[in-house]
């Protein structure tokens, strides 16, 4: 099951994250058709929010026929969404992790590790890299 963080600094809508955390887990592989989400109740509980908006985002979800409610059970994937080749992205997310795990050994905290890694997705991206 998806475990939804929100990122206060980030400017984008809490219940739009939730979105994107869904997509991204779709995208990765982490979720998949049958996989239960977490409840509107286990969320607003987790993370402190208006249960509103964890209605909004599953709503929006259901909309884009990514997930389907089940009364009295939850709220349940229906499809994926098209991936890249998984092994490429097994081998990706490895990498990104020992890199982060050595940026934090370094004595890097969180705020200079997503500085730089900010600046090296946005400059690659900028320079047609990607």
């Amino acid at each position: 099951m998806i475990e939804f963080q929100l990122d206060a600094g980030s400017g984008v809508a809490t219940y739009l994250q939730l979105v994107q955390q869904v997509h991204q887990a779709l995208q990765l592989g982490l979720l998949e058709p049958g996989d239960q989400l977490p409840t509107a109740q286990q969320v607003v509980a987790k993370l402190a929010i208006n249960p509103n908006t964890v209605l909004k985002a599953y709503r929006d979800l259901e909309r884009e026929g990514l997930v389907r409610p089940r009364p009295g059970q939850g709220t349940f994937i229906t499809r994926s969404l098209p991936r890249t080749d998984p092994a490429a992205q097994t081998r990706f997310l490895g990498s990104m992790t020992d890199w982060l795990r050595s940026a934090r050994a370094a004595g890097l905290g969180p705020d200079e590790i997503e500085a730089i890694y900010r600046t090296a997705f946005r400059g690659c991206f900028a320079e047609g890299v990607a």
